[in-house]
């Protein structure tokens, strides 16, 4: 049975010298995976079409024995080439993808997972990176989980209670208007980490160079 869907690609990796494993999110199946078929040859119908963050719609044949599904065809329909202008927007938009994957199981419906990734992409791309990104997007997606902190209950300063509070619950046009102080994205980057690691066993590939506190990323 054919089914279709649409997704974002969240990681691939080779599967044999033709062939490639693409992991997408999509909102109504959650995360799958599905095996191209002859990918990486040069005349492949795929060519092009399958990159880290890519968003198509696409049909695939489910396996009944595994959970690697076969790809059939693909529509690109987005690009979000302007994360490729800067190193910090992929590392930014890689951490966010590690921590869907650590925080979520596989092909469970995750609509609103979906859409946060993309609003996070859309973000990225016309807007330079930001410490306060990665916060704001963990804050929503711990939301999403049932797993949102109750910053009342912590231990944060008032000043930086009230930006958390903005990053969680404000939009990404919010987002870029909002300047909290360089301590209080440093407090703030403690309090999630220590958070992430209370409830999920570890902190995602990648967090450190994604939030870049000390490099520039943090509004000084």
């Amino acid at each position: 049975m054919i089914e279709s869907t649409t997704g974002l690609i969240l990681r691939t990796r080779p599967l044999t010298e033709t062939s490639l494993i693409v992991h997408w999110l999509t909102p109504g199946l959650g995360r799958l995976s599905t095996v191209a078929r002859g990918a990486r040859r040069a005349k492949s119908p795929y060519l092009g079409k399958l990159d880290l963050f890519y968003e198509a719609a696409f049909t695939f044949t489910r396996s009944r024995r595994s959970d690697l599904h076969t790809l059939r065809e693909i529509s690109l329909r987005q690009t979000h080439a302007q994360l490729r202008e800067q190193l910090p927007r992929l590392q930014q938009a890689a951490y966010a993808a590690n921590l869907i994957e650590l925080g979520t199981e596989t092909e469970t419906p995750l609509p609103a997972v979906y859409q946060l990734m993309h609003g996070l992409l859309e973000h990225l791309a016309k807007h330079p990176p930001q410490a306060q990104t990665i916060f704001s997007f963990e804050l929503k997606l711990l939301d999403e989980l049932g797993l949102q902190p109750d910053l009342q209950a912590g231990h944060l300063k008032p000043g930086t209670k009230q930006v958390a509070l903005m990053l969680g619950q404000g939009d990404w046009a919010d987002l870029s208007r909002l300047k909290p102080s360089v301590a209080q994205a440093r407090e703030l980057d403690r309090f999630l980490q220590g958070f992430l690691i209370f409830h999920l066993g570890r902190i995602p590939k990648g967090r450190v160079g994604a939030v870049g506190i000390g490099s520039g990323s943090v509004n000084e």
